[in-house]
């Protein structure tokens, strides 16, 4: 079984706890995803089975797409739900005098403060994140009480915009005194949404943390094409589990393609190269999908203008 499954993660799930079950249901043991989700979190997490795990560096830098829910009062030791309060820091400040803060926002001063988090920004990776520094994940150190410096990175937000809410208000005033603002957030890869929450709160005056999140999109794929982990099982108990994996030549649409002859394919299926002369509109050096006269995917090649010729790269051919 080789293609693409797109899965709705529940919250309370590890990103490797639907690997799993998805290995198990499959029984195939090359199963892999192309970006995790923090275990709070919901929502789109595509997976690679078979021969599409191949295809994960062509995946893995796709943009996102988010529904978070910011809470602004207070902050925690992770930027989430999941964390500890944050008591008492820089009080004087006002960074968690929540119910004052959110007693006197009002939404021009909220736009004010999203618009100046979109665009190309540097961020801290958070202490508590999968991200590796000398080999180990940051989240190792931080359970065991240690922080230590990070160099920020780029990253591009696209929009971070207000989420109404159903009667139009653009707050919702929960009775501790804090409140919560919903958003829209597109990004890169390698984003975190809660740096952005708490860069949020920063700007706002208080501090802020992520009390939900949902990814709505991983590059082409959005949630509605998504299935559950209990779906899928149900699909596969049933029989039509095939039905709701995407083929391998339909996991890059965004990438060029090149249809060969028989006798082309044969050459691709050894390693060789085949002649790709006239004019093209491919990119020198980009990628390009080879398919056999049938449309299956033989490999993901590389082409060389100056040479005309079009190389295979990653192999896909049984």
């Amino acid at each position: 079984m080789d293609g693409l499954l797109i899965i709705d993660k529940p919250a309370g799930w590890t990103s490797h706890d639907v690997v799993a079950r998805a290995r198990r249901l499959l029984k195939e043991k090359r199963v892999g995803h192309t970006g995790t989700l923090d275990p709070f979190a919901t929502g789109v997490l595509v997976l690679l089975v078979g021969r599409a795990t191949r295809l994960a560096q062509f995946l893995a830098g796709a943009e996102k797409e988010y529904e978070a829910t910011v809470r602004l009062g207070y902050a925690t030791t992770t930027g989430d739900l999941t964390g500890a309060r944050r008591e008492g820091m820089n009080d004087a400040e006002g960074m968690n005098a929540g119910a004052g803060v959110c007693a006197a926002l009002g939404r021009e001063q909220v736009e004010a403060a999203l618009a100046s988090l979109r665009g190309e920004i540097e961020q801290v990776p958070p202490m508590y994140s999968a991200k590796k520094v000398g080999g180990k994940k940051l989240y190792e150190l931080a359970r065991r009480g240690e922080e230590i410096e990070r160099e920020a990175v780029r990253v591009r937000v696209v929009e971070f915009e207000v989420v109404a809410e159903g009667d139009g208000t653009f707050l919702k005033r929960n009775e501790d005194g804090t409140c919560d603002v919903r958003a829209r957030v597109v990004c890169s890869a390698g984003t975190y949404v809660r740096a952005l929450a708490e860069s949020l709160g920063e700007r706002l005056g208080t501090g802020a943390h992520l009390a939900a999140l949902r990814r709505t999109r991983a590059g082409l794929f959005r949630v509605n094409e998504a299935v559950t982990p209990d779906e899928l099982q149900r699909l596969v108990e049933g029989g039509g589990a095939g039905d709701i994996l995407i083929p391998l030549e339909a996991a890059l649409p965004h990438l060029p393609t090149a249809h060969l002859t028989n006798d082309e394919a044969r050459r691709v299926r050894h390693g060789a190269g085949i002649r790709a002369e006239g004019p093209r509109e491919w990119e020198d050096g980009g990628h390009v999908l080879m398919l056999d006269v049938r449309g299956r995917l033989l490999a993901v090649g590389v082409y060389d203008a100056a040479r005309g010729l079009l190389q295979p790269r990653v192999m896909l051919a049984v």
